[in-house]
């Protein structure tokens, strides 16, 4: 009589980012039109299951997730179900973080925004005035 342990692999890919403000990261998805389950879970493949801090819940079933990993987040998603390379779906986002990131450490610092330029190139020029 032969045994046999019947399993699989976890289709969950995981991607370290350097994102390191948690309630940043959920304004700037939100910004982008994300809606945002905060201490959800990301479904994946075969019904596979993982929680994460800030999930977006998609309409087939394969969800895209951030969790705190130490210092930084992880984007973790069953890349092939979730239908993203992961490369594409977090420029914006980080892009955005960014920008939300720099102006918040402005203002922290007593400058002012004078004005901002969005640049044909995706660029963001930031115009600072005078430090308080």
């Amino acid at each position: 009589m032969s045994s046999y342990l019947l399993g699989f692999m976890s289709h969950f890919t995981t991607v370290q980012v350097q994102i390191k403000d948690g309630s940043l990261l959920c304004a700037t998805l939100r910004d982008l039109g994300y809606e945002v389950v905060e201490n959800g879970v990301v479904r994946g493949y075969l019904w596979q299951r993982t929680r994460a801090d800030y999930v977006i819940k998609q309409n087939n079933g394969f969800d895209i997730g951030f969790r705190r990993q130490g210092d930084h987040y992880e984007l973790i998603t069953d890349v092939w179900g979730a239908g993203v390379t992961p490369e594409a779906f977090l420029k914006p986002i980080l892009q955005k973080y960014a920008h939300k990131k720099l102006l918040r450490t402005l203002q922290e610092q007593g400058a002012t925004i004078e004005a901002e330029e969005h640049l044909a190139d995706g660029t963001i020029r930031v115009v600072v005035g005078q430090w308080q």
